[in-house]
């Protein structure tokens, strides 16, 4: 793939042209026929037809967004920052891309960073006491990063891993932490274990999550056991405290559009009218917010086809547009609720 490109999504609805791309984080950044820019995972898109010599269209830029870029990037860093982020938590995932055939079926290897530090990295395979790089870049505050796709003739070389990290925030002061050097021992079993994969907070799908946190933590408690032997003062440190998430005070209004959340029976109505039925709670929703300036509203609409999620954001560029909109809290809603602010 290169700028210029014009790809089609394979998860949902639309696609547009290739503005640029940024292969640390496998991400392509792509302007749609409404000159608006988006950021895809490469695994998400495929090339319909390839760029020759020609000119790459310019993105459209909101008044904040030139403010921020004229600010510089301190404001736009701010919006990554959550509440309970400032306590770091990183984590591993594996996902099957098919969970229902674990004998056979290639898996994800996701880092997530829970977290409102920037994260810079190395993801290393140990085999024979000999590491070697499967990954490195660095990660945003509160995303994930789809490092590598593992086939099931080579999990054996995934038994030994070395996660090295160094957390830290960019353009303002901040309290320094500890870089992260955990040394973790993968059960390979696992992999063929259906209750391995669980429901979690960060992904649709189920996952087996390894929290990089408690074997860090396990590391610490090893050398401290050895260093103590030679503490003539018998210092000891405090164990590390479970992280609890305060609930934020100006909560955003939440508004499921599953249709099985808004009719109790759907008997006889056709796809068409289950969507317009979705798109009309949305429109009244938004009509009785829009003198609430500042307002934030959740809108969840679910991955499925992205059909409803493009209607939404179709109607916001048009019909509202005063109002910002993102992608809302992946933490909480996975990757499939929109989060509009009232403007």
């Amino acid at each position: 793939m290169k700028p210029g490109d014009q790809i089609r999504f394979l998860d949902s609805t639309g696609g547009g042209i290739i503005t640029r791309i940024d292969n640390a984080k496998k991400i392509v950044h792509v302007i749609d026929e409404d000159g608006f820019e988006t950021p895809v995972l490469l695994s998400q898109v495929v090339v319909v037809n390839s760029a020759k010599e020609k000119d790459i269209p310019e993105p459209k830029v909101e008044n904040k967004e030139l403010d921020l870029l004229a600010k510089g990037t301190q404001a736009a860093d701010d919006e990554y920052e959550t509440e309970y982020g400032d306590t770091p938590c990183f984590q591993l995932a594996f996902m099957p891309q098919n969970i229902r055939l674990l004998q056979s079926t290639p898996y994800d290897a996701i880092l997530i960073n829970d977290s409102n530090y920037y994260l810079l990295y190395t993801i290393s395979k140990v085999i024979d006491n000999k590491a070697r790089i499967v990954s490195s870049g660095m990660i945003e505050p509160n995303m994930t990063d789809t490092f590598c796709k593992i086939q099931k003739d080579s999990l054996n070389d995934w038994e030994h891993l070395r996660i090295q990290a160094i957390p830290f925030k960019q353009n303002k002061d901040y309290s320094p932490q500890r870089v992260l050097d955990v040394d973790i021992k993968i059960n390979l079993v696992n992999f063929f274990k259906l209750h391995a994969f669980t429901s979690n907070e960060y992904f649709d799908q189920p996952a087996w999550i390894i929290n990089l946190m408690e074997n860090q933590t396990k590391s610490d408690n090893q050398l401290q056991q050895l260093t103590e032997k030679y503490d003539s003062d018998n210092h000891r440190t405090q164990p590390i405290k479970p992280k609890h998430r305060r609930i934020p005070t100006d909560e955003p209004l939440e508004v499921d559009l599953h249709i099985n959340q808004l009719l109790d029976n759907t008997s006889g109505m056709s796809n068409g009218e289950l969507l317009q039925y979705q798109l009309d709670t949305f429109h009244k929703t938004m009509k009785e917010n829009l003198n609430r300036k500042g307002t934030k509203i959740v809108f969840i609409h679910g991955k499925g086809e992205g059909v409803l999620r493009k209607n939404i954001e179709d109607a916001l560029r048009r019909q509202y547009k005063t109002c910002r909109f993102q992608d809302a809290s992946f933490q909480k809603y996975g990757f499939g609720a929109t989060m509009v602010t009232i403007g």
